[in-house]
């Protein structure tokens, strides 16, 4: 299938590392759907696309919604007859020590990252076509973890698992299924990271540096294309090294 003639829907398309694979979605070829709650950045996001002679359009989410990934679908299906790529993108990241992590903190956490990967994968299971794609926004943290992110390594790694089973389960319809492992990449969620562990990261990287969210968008690109029919179940680390 031609990228010309796929739908890919973005969640937290708006900002950092959605923004950029929304935008290099659309570069591609590809109509995009941005899901965002933030209407003014996803609507600059959109003019932005345009310009570039692309196509898309943003849907008002919030994807702590049990309703949230049916709504996209319906958006998507509306406005352009279908859904071939899903990027589960948006989510939500707090820090701070376990031993001070509050009941609401959890709670937090549950409903950003695991029940709303979990209710995005259930619709894209039901939804998305033959020969499609889902692409889950994981972490490095997953695989190597840092003080103070227990709750968000935690969440992330619970959303890995549920698209590791799913590309089993939809590998009969040539869907694959793939989770990206981000390290620290610089996008607004860096301001909450301590200098001290930001130098490390990059001192332990051997190219010698951060993510950009470009990095990122490059991969999930890649992931989307006909050229990845190949690679299903799998965390790919893009970290520079780090992991």
């Amino acid at each position: 299938m031609h990228a010309e003639e796929r739908v890919a829907v973005v969640t937290g398309g708006s900002r950092g590392i959605g923004r950029a694979i929304s935008e290099r979605l659309a570069g591609a070829g590809m109509r995009v759907v941005i899901g965002s709650r933030g209407e003014e950045a996803a609507a600059q996001v959109v003019a932005r696309i345009a310009k570039a002679g692309g196509q898309a359009t943003a849907v008002p989410t919030d994807i702590t919604r049990a309703t949230a990934a049916k709504e996209l679908f319906d958006a998507a299906e509306e406005r352009y007859g279908r859904v071939d790529v899903w990027v589960n993108n948006a989510g939500t990241a707090t820090g701070g020590p376990l031993a001070g992590a509050t009941d609401e903190d959890f709670e937090l956490h549950f409903a950003a990252n695991v029940r709303s990967t979990f209710a995005a994968l259930r619709e894209s299971a039901r939804r998305i076509r033959d020969h499609g794609r889902i692409i889950v926004i994981s972490s490095a943290l997953t695989v190597a973890p840092l003080p103070g992110r227990a709750l968000l390594a935690a969440a992330k790694a619970a959303g890995d698992q549920l698209a590791r089973t799913l590309a089993w389960e939809l590998g009969p319809r040539s869907v694959t299924v793939n989770s990206i492992l981000p390290g620290l990449t610089r996008t607004d969620v860096l301001s909450s990271v301590p200098p001290q562990v930001v130098a490390e990261a990059e001192a332990g990287t051997p190219l010698g540096r951060l993510g950009e969210p470009a990095d990122i968008a490059d991969i999930a690109a890649f992931l989307a294309s006909d050229e990845a029919r190949w690679i299903t179940a799998q965390t790919i680390h893009a970290a520079g090294g780090f992991i």
